[in-house]
């Protein structure tokens, strides 16, 4: 069974399906991210949903998008019980409206887009930053700050910015300009993932006493030559975190019971790290 760790007041498992690939966002090429879409119909989001259900998983990561927020309520219509962690999406003209919209729809936590952090903090527009995670704070729900760049965690660890959890890519692919893939016609494809940032927020993710949610830990299908490599990279995550972390992974089944195959993973990692 999934062990559970506490998100604020929401408890939440340790291995959370993320939502990229039901929004067709590959982080990889546009022939994959397409091939996503037309995977991922309504109907197979929910039966994918209600999978993780079947394999104790109790939570999901996605974004707060009018196609996702319908497909929530449909979704929860039809019995499904996953806790919602909603990603605030920066294509909404107003910040606000589009968090007044996430409560309305059952959000049980939500977390500032990480590109869009990543953004405003390159720019050192720091003061915006923290308006917003006032904003989220205001919704009385569990709020997280979420980055591809350690030193954002760092940052708001010394400011002392009231959030309740913070969600760490493990991939600096904010290293260099970038848009957010979910904004970019070419899907993410001129990404930059380098194997050494993963120590570095790993490392960063310990040093914080607040819970960590860590993500692309499989680096968007660049660690999945073999299900041992992502076995590997399962055990390596679990390892690195503390014990009141978590994992986040978007979940892609058309060839394989992906679902089924990433929670037994989860369980051999997180009781191998507990030795």
């Amino acid at each position: 069974m999934l062990p559970t760790i506490k998100i604020g007041s929401l408890e939440v498992t340790r291995l959370i399906i993320g939502g990229n690939p039901f929004s067709g966002n590959s982080h990889v090429n546009s022939e994959l991210s397409e091939a996503m879409r037309d995977y991922y119909t309504t109907a197979r989001i929910k039966e994918t949903l209600h999978r993780c259900e079947e394999f104790g998983i109790n939570t999901m990561q996605l974004r707060g998008d009018a196609h996702i927020m319908r497909m929530i309520r449909e979704f929860r219509a039809e019995g499904g019980k996953l806790n919602w962690i909603a990603q605030t999406a920066p294509e909404f003209l107003s910040f606000e409206r589009n968090v007044r919209e996430i409560v309305q729809a059952g959000a049980n936590a939500i977390y500032h887009h990480g590109s869009t952090t990543d953004y405003l903090f390159k720019a050192g527009e720091y003061d915006e930053l923290h308006r917003r995670l006032i904003l989220l704070r205001e919704t009385g729900l569990p709020v997280g700050l979420t980055t591809h760049m350690p030193e954002v965690i760092a940052y708001s660890e010394e400011h002392g910015w009231d959030v309740d959890f913070y969600m760490g890519c493990v991939y600096n692919i904010s290293n260099t300009d970038r848009t957010s893939g979910t904004l970019s016609s070419v899907g993410g494809s001129t990404e930059a993932f380098y194997e050494e940032d993963i120590p570095l927020m790993y490392d960063r993710i310990r040093k914080t006493n607040k819970p960590c949610l860590a993500f692309k830990i499989l680096g968007a299908t660049r660690r999945c030559q073999s299900q041992e490599t992502v076995r590997a990279a399962f055990q390596e995550a679990y390892r690195e975190i503390k014990s009141t972390d978590g994992v986040i992974v978007g979940m892609y089944p058309k060839d394989i019971d992906q679902v089924k195959l990433n929670t037994a993973y989860a369980e051999e990692a997180i009781r191998l790290a507990a030795k």
